[in-house]
């Protein structure tokens, strides 16, 4: 059992995050339908995309140092409700919501993997 849980609680956090940067990179697509140039469309990509790179950045250092996934994943989405007014409230469930969770399931694992060594 005790095996079983570390391996959810080491798992779950990294493929949530994985797929929530998936989920988030796929409004860079609607840069596509501006009709712009070369050069403006891999500039509106990569501003689009600015997310995707700090949260793929924040899975890359918490994939060793969970506690900082957990930190990074719940600032996010405080970040987020505190600075982007006047959407709907699935837009915040969404897009604050799933990083909170994943940020809760990284302190999980964090403090079950110090539980597990100290006792």
């Amino acid at each position: 059992m005790n095996k079983t849980l570390k391996q959810i609680l080491f798992w779950t956090p990294r493929i949530a995050g994985i797929l929530f940067i998936l989920f988030i990179s796929l409004f860079a697509l609607d840069i596509l339908d501006m009709q712009l140039s070369f050069w403006e469309t891999i500039v509106g990509l990569f501003m689009h995309l600015i997310p995707s790179i700090l949260l793929t950045i924040a899975v890359i250092i918490a994939w060793k140092r969970e506690w900082f996934g957990a930190l990074l994943f719940i600032g996010w989405a405080v970040w987020y409700v505190a600075f982007m007014r006047g959407f709907d409230w699935i837009a915040y469930a969404l897009i604050a919501g799933l990083p909170v969770v994943i940020g809760l399931l990284f302190l999980a694992g964090w403090i079950w993997r110090g539980q597990i060594r100290t006792g």
